[in-house]
């Protein structure tokens, strides 16, 4: 993995996220309840404090629970909630240790069918359906990760030329209409629900 993300509109963060699949797997972990770009800043904010240049799972899934929540904690903050957080990057790093020998690329190295993928990134703690199909769509679109059917078991998000999620964001231009498309269907969901009540 080596290619340019545009996902936390920091370079050091971006380029982080762009060689390393723990980082990128990490950011996707915290891209909830805060804005894409600190859940992605997140990884090297880690890896800077850890003092290293890359994350490492077997360091993480062993470190001090308590240690490595005081990290996160840190100001500024890496999440909103950084304690569950720690707990979740960390139950992420030790998953990847158990069953990936501490490579998160071996998640989705050599794996040939779209389905499958998805399967293991839903097997991974903290990746619910939605979250593998949007880390599947951006393995499929921005990292060349593409086994057959990857489009199909990521769902919408796998659609070409859609704004859906941090699959498609390239560059600011596409982080505003990601934005606003979120926006939009969190406004239609409101709408749907007022109608219902």
């Amino acid at each position: 993995m080596d290619v340019t993300l545009h996902l936390a509109q920091d370079p050091a963060a971006d380029e982080l996220l762009g060689r390393s699949p723990l980082a990128a797997l990490t950011g996707m972990l915290l891209d909830q309840q805060v804005p894409m770009e600190w859940a992605f800043k997140g990884p090297r904010t880690i890896a800077d404090r850890l003092g290293a240049e890359d994350l490492d799972a077997h360091d993480i899934a062993v470190m001090d629970p308590e240690a490595f929540g005081a990290l996160l904690s840190e100001k500024p903050a890496v999440h909103r909630y950084p304690g569950s957080m720690a707990k979740r990057v960390q139950q992420l790093c030790q998953y990847v240790v158990e069953h990936y020998d501490g490579n998160a690329e071996l998640v989705w190295k050599g794996v040939t069918d779209g389905r499958e993928l998805l399967k293991r990134l839903q097997e991974l703690p903290g990746f619910g359906k939605q979250k593998a199909q949007i880390f599947l769509a951006l393995l499929g679109k921005q990292l060349g990760v593409r086994p057959e059917g990857w489009r199909e078991a990521a769902g919408s998000y796998g659609d070409a030329d859609s704004f859906r999620s941090v699959a498609d964001i390239t560059g600011p231009e596409s982080l505003t209409k990601v934005r606003a498309f979120k926006q939009e269907t969190k406004a239609a969901a409101k709408a749907a629900k007022s109608a219902g009540k």
